[in-house]
């Protein structure tokens, strides 16, 4: 439930309209209370509390070591705070691969715990018995399709994907499949832009980008990557919108400048 119990603007269906529409849909993902505070009030449709959190807030190289305890924890601090956007939760390595039950007991365990909207599921046909049972208890589920990070050991690279014909075709398929077995929405990571386009005007539902080109139905960036708070890394997919990794750092320099030279606290600031 939203932040004291209020109905919240966006929902699954809400979503598809506007792909009916033609209106953009605008997804960012969130992990804490302020920041997740602050997006919502941005007017942002949709909070991913993404795996990602693995990397942008405990520093780990890839999203495979984060827990589905940790991901609960980082969903219910979202959700103290959002009033408008759907909140979905990824659903971490380990906890729908290679077993359906535990996908199922898994899934309801974000769903009840944190009181999120939805989850998100990496791969297609290779996991598809565990979101069809998902889906099966009434938890929508968002795919996602491309790069799907969770993989990295088998691809070996964060190069783009789907750009030989093999790959883009069996993408296709997935994403018809997704749709069919009743996912909300998909997510396309890192693959030509004209195959991008291509899934986006197959599907009836919502087609969400993050290195898949202008032509899909919404886009999504990571926080931190977004507001430069992550300055070490830097896709061509990625637009910084602000650079406070360097605004943060002349702060706090600031600051200690300040306690050295016993400037801070001044007389108006004690008690």
């Amino acid at each position: 439930m939203s932040v004291q119990g209020e109905a919240r603007v966006m929902t699954t269906h809400r979503l598809l309209e506007m792909k009916q529409k033609g209106e953009k849909i605008a997804m960012i993902t969130a992990y804490d209370y302020t920041f997740a505070k602050i997006v919502d009030e941005a007017g942002v449709d949709i909070i991913l509390v993404g795996d990602s959190a693995a990397n942008v807030m405990a520093g780990h190289e890839t999203t495979i070591p984060i827990t589905i305890d940790q991901m609960i924890y980082h969903a219910q601090s979202v959700m103290r705070a959002v009033k408008n956007p759907l909140v979905v939760v990824d659903m971490p390595f380990g906890t729908y691969q290679g077993n359906s039950k535990e996908a199922v007991f898994s899934a309801i365990r974000i769903m009840k715990e944190s009181e999120a909207d939805a989850v998100k599921v990496e791969g297609g046909s290779e996991v598809m018995e565990s979101i069809t049972r998902i889906l099966s208890t009434g938890i929508p589920v968002m795919g996602h399709l491309g790069l799907t990070p969770q993989s990295i050991h088998k691809f070996g690279t964060y190069a783009v994907r789907a750009k030989e014909q093999a790959e883009a075709d069996k993408l296709v398929e997935d994403a018809v499949a997704l749709e069919k077995a009743g996912c909300f929405a998909i997510v396309l990571e890192k693959i030509p832009a004209a195959l991008g386009k291509k899934v986006a005007e197959m599907l009836s539902i919502p087609v969400i980008g993050i290195g898949a080109g202008r032509y899909v139905d919404g886009q999504v960036l990571v926080m931190h990557d977004m507001l430069g708070l992550n300055n070490n890394f830097s896709p061509r997919f990625l637009r910084r919108y602000a650079n406070l990794h360097d605004e943060s750092l002349k702060a706090f320099k600031s600051y200690v400048k300040d306690v050295k030279e016993c400037d801070f606290p001044n007389n108006s600031e004690q008690y």
